[in-house]
């Protein structure tokens, strides 16, 4: 083998991705790569194909940014929940993400499952360019004390916790407090998020490759409630009020989660570590975002007269 080493990440209960990922393998290992899995899922590759002995499972000790043979790319087979849980192997490793999409809207993928073929031939001969995105480094504080930390690529929701009554709030910008009031939930996220659970609640769509934070409430009970922008050097803050009826929930990209009693305080601030991702394609954010949301534009462009 030549040393390099691709990690394939896939939905191991979705027949179509464990195929794909078979077939990625195979390509990889005749081109002399080495193909590596998480553990879990080697067993489910093995027993898609034969010959696929030779695919390692991932050791975070060895295949970090720093080891012999570190990861050199991240594939990911999938939608964009897929995309979200394999940025923290993107993260560990430190290697470019490149996901190919079997979901639906799949805003994070950079392909269709039709140009597989065509994107391992170009990640083989590292025709790729590499975007980092913005990503949140979020705390949790109780009475002062660091209680929690972690990260998001896309958002950091404050929810309330089940059916229960609206969660009061205090909302802070730079240590300057800008409004408070009863609510679903607030939403922390980033220009790439903006698509995500940000625009379901009403966000604004921002462009990924912009340097900015995104603050939006969800059913809020105020005359002030609208989406905000502020500088990715700012600091937001989120509190749960002391007399609220309900307690929270952080939820970080849909996927980690942490209780917020009454009291509680959430910073967000831009990480130190962004998200890095392989791009096949120099087409614009405007191309993608009409293409993902089918977005009537025939008839907008007319010969110049």
């Amino acid at each position: 083998m030549s040393g390099r080493r691709f990690l394939l990440a896939f939905h191991p209960g979705r027949e179509e991705a464990v195929a794909t990922a078979a077939s990625i393998a195979t390509r990889l290992l005749d081109a002399q790569v080495t193909p590596v899995v998480l553990a879990e899922d080697r067993e489910v590759l093995l027993a898609n194909r034969s010959g696929l002995d030779a695919v390692v499972p991932y050791d975070p000790a060895r295949d970090d940014a720093g080891g012999e043979h570190p990861i050199e790319l991240v594939m990911v087979l999938g939608g964009d929940g897929t995309i979200l849980r394999s940025a923290e192997l993107q993260r560990a490793t430190a290697a470019p993400l490149l996901g190919i999409n079997l979901g639906h809207v799949g805003f994070l993928a950079e392909a269709e499952v039709a140009e597989t073929a065509e994107v391992v031939e170009r990640a083989l001969a590292r025709d790729y360019e590499v975007e980092e995105r913005l990503t949140l480094r979020i705390r949790v504080l109780a009475r002062g004390e660091l209680v929690h930390e972690t990260w998001a690529v896309n958002e950091a929701a404050i929810e309330k916790s089940g059916s229960g009554r609206m969660i009061s709030t205090l909302l802070e910008i730079d240590g300057r407090p800008i409004s408070s009031f009863g609510t679903d939930a607030v939403i922390l996220a980033t220009p790439t998020g903006s698509t995500a659970y940000s625009f379901s609640a009403g966000g604004p769509i921002v462009w990924p490759t912009a340097e900015a934070m995104l603050l939006v409430p969800l059913g809020a009970h105020a005359l002030f409630t609208r989406p905000l922008v502020v500088a990715p050097t700012s600091t937001l803050a989120v509190e749960i009020a002391e007399d609220s009826t309900s307690e929270a929930t952080l939820w970080c990209d849909s996927r980690r989660s942490f209780p917020l009693p009454q009291g509680s305080r959430v910073e967000a601030t831009r990480d130190a570590t962004p998200l890095r991702l392989a791009r096949l394609s120099s087409a614009p954010f405007a191309d993608r975002l009409v293409a993902k949301f089918h977005l009537p534009v025939e008839g907008f462009r007319r010969p110049r007269t």
